[in-house]
C-alpha cells in the first residue's frame, strides 16, 4: 500500500493508542475505584446523604417508598464486612460459575481442533460469490468459543480471499469485522451472554433484589442482529475494502486456502453427528408434554431448561470435541479429556484475577449504596433534561463506544458501568436487559478499531504477512468504515426495535 499523510482521524487513533497505552492494568484500575468508593461513601456518609425512591422492599417484596442512605466503610462495622466478605464477594460473583462451566466444553472444543475444523470446513466449501458473507458470518459465530476467532479465523479469511485469487487483507477484515464488531451478535449462545448478564443481575440487585437477567435475555436482538452484520460486514468488503486495496499480487510464498485432511474431515464428519444426537438427546428432554426440562406450568421461560442452559451449552461443544479428538487420535484415554479441560481453564486464568479484583469493586459498591444514590440522582436529572427512552439508550451507545477504546476488555467496562447505568435506566422504567443490548452495541461497534484491544497487535502481524509495511495505521484504516457503518447502522436498527415494543429475549420486558 502507498504511503499517504495520514488523516485526521488517523492521527486522532494513534493519538488515543499512545495514551490508551499508558493506562494502569484493569485490575489496578477496579484496585483504584474500589479506594474511591471508600473515600466516596465515606465523605457521603459523613454528610447524611440519602435518596427516596418507590422500589422493591427486600424484606416483603413488595414495591414501597424506600429511604436509602450512603453507608460507610471506615466504621467499624464497615471494616469488619470489607475483610469478612471477601471470600464471599469472589465466589458468589454471579458471572464466574456460569462463564468457567460454558469454558469446559468450549475449551474442549477448540482445543481438540474441533471448532477450527468446522470454520475451516464450511469456509472453504463456500462458493465463490458466497465466500465475504460466509467469512464474516463465521466471525460472528466463532464468539461462542471466546478469542478462537482471532486467532483462527482472521488469519483462515486471508488465506481463503486469497485461494479464490483476491486480495488477503479484504479477507482479514472481513473475518475481523465478523468476530470484533460482531461481538456481540450471534446465532447461539456464547460465553459472552452468561458473563454480562451475571454482571447485569448483580447491577440490578442494587434495586432489585430479586431480578435476574439471564444468559439468553438478549438473544432474540442478537440472533437478528447477526444477519445484519453479515449484510453490511459484505457490502462494506465487496464494495469498499477490496476496490480500495486494488490488485494483489501473488508471492512465491503465499499460499491458498488448506483443506481438512482425510482423518480431520472423518473426525469432522463423526463429531458434528454426535453433537447432533446431543441436541436431540436434549429436545427429547424439553419438547415432550411433561418432559423433565419443562417447567411447571409447561412452558419454556421460567423453567428447568432455561436455568440448565450453560451446562446444556458445555455438552454441545464438549461432546463434539471429545469425537472429533478420539477418531483424530488427540484424545487417547480419560486422561487427555481431563487435560483438555484443565488447559481450557488455564486460559481463563487472567479472567479469574481481574472478576475477583471486578467482585470486591461491584460488592463494595452496592453495600454502600452508591449505586442507588447515584441512580436515584441520575435518573432525576435525566427526567430534567427529558432524555428518556430511546435518546437515552443512544447516548449510552455512544458513551460505552467511546469508552471503548480506552478500556478494551468487555467484562471490565461492563463490571464498572452496570452497576451505575443499569439501576439508573430502572429509575427511568428501562429494563436491564434492554440497557445490557445498547452497552453490547457500542462495545462490539469500536472493537475493530481500538488498538487497546488485546487481539489488535495479532491482527496487525498478520496483515504484516502481506506486507511489511502493513501497521496499525493499516489495519485502522481498513476497519474504520466497518466501525462506523456498523455503529450507525446498528443503532437505527435498535431505534427501531425498541420503538416496535419487540422483546430482546425470551421472556423479556422492554420496560421496569
Amino acid at each position: 500500500m502507498k504511503e499517504t499523510k495520514p488523516s485526521f482521524t488517523l492521527r486522532l487513533l494513534n493519538f488515543i493508542e499512545d495514551k490508551g497505552n499508558k493506562l494502569p492494568h484493569p485490575v489496578t484500575i477496579f484496585v483504584i475505584f474500589t479506594l474511591a468508593v471508600i473515600v466516596i461513601a465515606h465523605l457521603l456518609y459523613i454528610g447524611n446523604v440519602s435518596v427516596q425512591f418507590e422500589g422493591v422492599n427486600d424484606e416483603t417484596g413488595q414495591i414501597e417508598e424506600l429511604t436509602v442512605s450512603a453507608v460507610s466503610l471506615l466504621t467499624s462495622d464497615g471494616i469488619a464486612h470489607m475483610f469478612s466478605s471477601v471470600v464471599e464477594n469472589f465466589t458468589s460473583f454471579v458471572a464466574l460459575g456460569p462463564v468457567l462451566v460454558a469454558m469446559l466444553g468450549v475449551g474442549v472444543a477448540e482445543k481438540s481442533g474441533y471448532i477450527s475444523a468446522l470454520m475451516t470446513n464450511t469456509v472453504t466449501k463456500a462458493p465463490r460469490k458466497l465466500v465475504t458473507p460466509i467469512v464474516v458470518l463465521m466471525g460472528v459465530l466463532s464468539n461462542v468459543a471466546a478469542s478462537v476467532g482471532y486467532v483462527v479465523l482472521v488469519p483462515l479469511g486471508a488465506i481463503i480471499f486469497l485461494g479464490f485469487k483476491r486480495h488477503p487483507l479484504a479477507g482479514l477484515s472481513a473475518a475481523f469485522a465478523g468476530v470484533a464488531g460482531g461481538y456481540s451478535a450471534n446465532l447461539f449462545l456464547g460465553t459472552n451472554d452468561p458473563l454480562l448478564s451475571g454482571i447485569s443481575t448483580e447491577a440490578a440487585n442494587i434495586l432489585d433484589p430479586s431480578y435476574i437477567v439471564n444468559a439468553t435475555d438478549n438473544w432474540f436482538f442478537m440472533f437478528v442482529s447477526t444477519f445484519l452484520i453479515v449484510i453490511l460486514g459484505t457490502l462494506i468488503t465487496d464494495k469498499i475494502i477490496e476496490p480500495r486495496l486494488g490488485e494483489y499480487h501473488v508471492g512465491k510464498e503465499d499460499e491458498g486456502a488448506n483443506g481438512l485432511s482425510k482423518q480431520e474431515k472423518k473426525a469432522l464428519r463423526f463429531a458434528n453427528i454426535s453433537g447432533l444426537l446431543v441436541i436431540v438427546g436434549i429436545s427429547l428432554l424439553v419438547i415432550p408434554e411433561n418432559a423433565p426440562l419443562r417447567g411447571d406450568d409447561g412452558g419454556f421461560i421460567q423453567s428447568p431448561f432455561m436455568s440448565s442452559i450453560i451446562f446444556i451449552m458445555m455438552l454441545i461443544f464438549l461432546i463434539p470435541g471429545i469425537v472429533y479428538g478420539i477418531v483424530t487420535k488427540t484424545v487417547k484415554n480419560d486422561k487427555d479429556i481431563a487435560e483438555l479441560m484443565t488447559s481450557s481453564l488455564e486460559t481463563m486464568a487472567g479472567f479469574i484475577v481481574l472478576i475477583f479484583f471486578a467482585a470486591q469493586f461491584v460488592a463494595l459498591f452496592n453495600y454502600t449504596n452508591l449505586g442507588t444514590i447515584i441512580a436515584v440522582n441520575g435518573a432525576e436529572f435525566l427526567q430534567s433534561i427529558n432524555l428518556t427512552g430511546a435518546p437515552l439508550l443512544v447516548s449510552l451507545i455512544i458513551i460505552t463506544a467511546l469508552i471503548n477504546l480506552f478500556i478494551a476488555a468487555d467484562s471490565a467496562k461492563w463490571a464498572i458501568m452496570a452497576p451505575v447505568f443499569i439501576p439508573m435506566f430502572m429509575q427511568m422504567g428501562i429494563s436491564p436487559e434492554v440497557t445490557q443490548v445498547a452497552y453490547r452495541i457500542g462495545d462490539s461497534s469500536t472493537n475493530i478499531i481500538s488498538p487497546l484491544m488485546p487481539f489488535f497487535p495479532l491482527v496487525v502481524a498478520f496483515a504484516q504477512r502481506y506486507g511489511k509495511e502493513n501497521g496499525v495505521g493499516t489495519v485502522i484504516s481498513l476497519m474504520l468504515p466497518y466501525s462506523v457503518i456498523f455503529l450507525v447502522t446498528w443503532i437505527i436498527f435498535f431505534i427501531i426495535w425498541y420503538l416496535l415494543g419487540i422483546p430482546v429475549g425470551p421472556g423479556t420486558s422492554m420496560s421496569y
